[in-house]
């Protein structure tokens, strides 16, 4: 079996290159032609249909439970738990309405990938606090321009044996001062086909992913962070050991 799935990582990481390479040019055509209102959203259609065509050849399906909650043309600060290098595609497969993601500032560097994420992407320099203020800054005014966010509050991925780490306040805090939803969804079991310590590791199979009741942020002020924050970790979390409790992993 080891042997197995070293052939399924280095077809996976082939695979992605050779997506990459062929997603590239379009992502170019986009913010070439495109007018600068369109731009964003031409985009994320392109990202959701890479993603759609990696994750099908990666034998990776992405089932999606309460999709119909989103309105695809409302803005959102959406916010996920991350467990493996999966979930970036499949955050874009359930993810209809138009977001821009945060990526740290080094990936920008990558050969092609750098390029699509200098240009679809919001990148920060995390040990930077300048930086982080410039951020929140430019996340603000994304979310004026008509474009969601989607942040994962855990900070990073989570390789522990717990549902879920602790929850930083950046993503609450942006939706309450631009009183904007809160969109929330919760990955399941994507470590179970991307283990955590093996980054490149690849097991077929399904990924189980849920958006929960969107939240209102109407109102709230910046003395409900902490609330909010609490609220909607507690509420996940209960989602994850429950799934866990049903399926035994």
């Amino acid at each position: 079996m080891p042997v197995i799935y070293g052939i399924l990582a280095v077809y996976g990481t082939l695979l992605f290159a050779l997506t990459l390479i062929l997603a590239v040019p379009t992502y170019f055509f986009v913010f070439t032609f495109f007018p600068p209102q369109r731009a964003p959203r031409a985009a994320h259609q392109v990202s959701r249909f890479w993603a759609g065509v990696l994750m099908f050849f990666l034998m990776v399906r992405v089932r999606v439970k309460n999709r119909e909650i989103l309105d695809p043309n409302a803005v959102y600060v959406v916010i996920a738990n991350h467990l493996s290098q999966l979930d970036i595609p499949t955050y874009a497969i359930a993810c209809t309405p138009v977001v821009r993601f945060l990526a740290k500032a080094e990936l920008g560097k990558i050969p092609l990938l750098g390029y699509v994420i200098r240009r679809t992407y919001l990148m920060v320099k995390r040990e930077d606090k300048a930086d982080r203020h410039k951020i929140m800054i430019a996340m603000q005014k994304t979310l004026e321009e008509g474009i969601g966010l989607f942040l994962c509050p855990e900070g990073t991925r989570n390789r522990t044996e717990q549902a879920l780490l602790p929850f930083k306040d950046g993503a609450f805090r942006l939706a309450i001062r631009a009183q904007v939803p809160l969109a929330v969804l919760v990955v399941y079991n994507s470590h179970l086909r991307n283990r955590p310590a093996q980054p490149l590791s690849l097991v077929p199979g399904t990924i189980e992913a849920e958006w929960l009741e969107v939240v209102d942020t109407r109102g709230m002020t910046e003395e409900d962070v902490e609330k909010l924050r609490d609220r909607v970790w507690s509420g996940m979390k209960t989602k994850i050991l429950n799934r866990r409790s049903a399926h035994g992993k």
